[in-house]
């Protein structure tokens, strides 16, 4: 109980960073092509976890690194069915239909998996997506924009998944960097064709390092490390209080108006956090070579 509770506060201090690095990236993409700053961003990322821990790969088995691959091409394909669905639908309804993956991370799991999911886990998906609707709506149509983001949403759904049954059997080190070092070739290689940008400018040089060190580096590390312990739904309700911090530092720092609506979605979400936090979850694993 006591490591679950850890796994959910780092997960949380995972998802305060991530929430505050919505108007760094938000900057940053304005002055130079989105796919050269995935590519550098995860660059910077790999190499920073490869130099701390060089030889955290030699224990990786075979199936390891086919698993590692997988579940860092789940993340990857988010993030570019993410980005490119930006350039047709707002900021808004795209940070809610990502958050989507709150329900589709446990249905995932029991049709896939089959993993009983207990009812206080699907009444904090219920919370936690009302919650990210009124933190992220204004407005609704459907669009190709939308198809992107709802696939973004499936690609994070399976990578929780992936790295819950996976992530627990293998090095979590080696298979962070793995994941990551698999978003940052896959970006390089879809930025290639227009030539590669580097940062313009010393701000946007800040940006990438912010984001490669802390928002991916510690970041995955943590996630990776987290969902050894607990489940993927917890995980997907935990996750979802990134929106909450993003819509925290929007207000004191970006200048947004504080709204009764963004304070029910913010109270929808920690009552979500707090169901799936009071009650452990048995998160169980049989362990392969």
């Amino acid at each position: 109980m006591k490591m679950q509770l850890l796994a959910i506060t780092a997960l949380i201090a995972v998802t305060a960073i991530w929430g505050s690095t919505f108007i760094v990236v938000q900057n940053a993409i304005s002055e130079m092509p989105v796919m050269d700053f995935l590519a550098i961003r995860f660059t910077v990322a790999a190499i920073v976890l490869f130099l701390w821990r060089p030889r955290c790969l030699k224990s990786m088995t075979l199936r390891g690194w086919v698993r590692s691959i997988l579940i860092g091409i789940s993340l990857c394909l988010g993030f570019i069915t993410q980005t490119y669905g930006l350039q047709y639908t707002s900021a808004a309804v795209s940070g809610f239909i990502t958050g989507m993956f709150v329900v589709i991370t446990p249905l995932i799991s029991w049709l896939l998996l089959r993993r009983e999911i207990s009812l206080s886990i699907w009444v904090a998906v219920a919370l936690a997506t009302i919650g990210l609707g009124f933190l992220s709506l204004k407005g609704w149509s459907i669009g190709a924009g939308e198809l992107l983001t709802f696939l973004c949403a499936i690609f994070f759904a399976f990578h929780i998944v992936s790295l819950g049954e996976w992530a627990v059997k293998y090095d979590a080190y080696g298979v962070a960097l793995i994941q990551i070092g698999v978003v940052a070739i896959i970006s390089m290689v879809a930025a290639i064709p227009d030539g590669i940008t580097l940062p313009p400018s010393i701000t946007v040089w800040g940006a990438v390092i912010l984001t490669a060190i802390f928002a991916s580096a510690v970041g995955f590390l943590v996630q990776t490390w987290a969902q050894t312990i607990i489940s993927p739904s917890r995980a997907a309700i935990t996750l979802t209080m990134e929106p909450v911090f993003a819509g925290i530092f929007a207000v004191f720092i970006g200048g947004e108006q504080l709204t009764l609506r963004l304070i029910a979605g913010a109270v929808l979400v920690l009552s979500a956090m707090l169901i799936t936090s009071r009650r452990a979850e048995p998160h169980l694993r049989t362990l392969e070579p």
